[in-house]
């Protein structure tokens, strides 16, 4: 009894040692398919075949869903489909991969800025920049839309002027 149970606490701690070692695999150890899959489907989206390009991604996510660049380029296309709140998503499953993963974490702060969630697009701007030490396109564009953000949110008093709503004294109770 004794030799069954140790031999259960054994196995059980091998399977854990086990699965953080294949969970947390670096980029160059993804399967090769997935990354072939991933490469169509950036010749797909760079021709403005959307449709395509998620197959491909979605393909290679299958294969391996490990690859956060299938990730990105399916957050990517939420992004010019318009569908910012999808694309937040996306980006989330990168950053789990890949926490400093600048490209992901401006472009779900840009899809935030988009949104309307200006102070998560800032609080994402500035783990970009940690990770960013010299100038990189990512954290400008970011700095772009979240500027473009609160230009959109500030409003002119002339614009909310009440204005007042005449009816009639037709059908009014007395």
């Amino acid at each position: 009894m004794r030799i069954s149970s140790l031999a259960l606490v054994a196995g059980l701690i091998l399977a854990s040692h086990a699965a953080p070692s294949v969970a947390m695999r670096p980029d160059a150890a993804l399967d090769p398919l997935s990354v072939n899959l991933a490469a169509s489907a950036v010749e797909a989206q760079a021709r403005g075949d959307l449709d395509a390009a998620t197959g491909y991604f979605e393909s290679a996510l299958a294969v391996d869903p490990r690859n956060r660049n299938a990730f990105i380029g399916l957050a990517q296309i939420a992004r010019v489909q318009g569908l910012p709140g999808k694309s937040i998503g996306f980006y989330r499953e990168a950053l789990l991969i890949e926490p400093r993963d600048v490209t992901a974490l401006a472009g779900q702060g840009e899809a935030m800025a988009e949104k309307g969630a200006l102070e998560l697009a800032k609080q994402k701007l500035a783990d970009a920049r940690k990770f960013c030490r010299d100038k990189c396109p990512q954290v400008a564009s970011l700095e772009a839309a979240i500027s473009k953000g609160e230009a959109r949110r500030t409003v002119n008093a002339d614009a909310v002027l009440p204005r007042p709503v005449v009816t009639s004294g037709e059908g009014a109770r007395n």
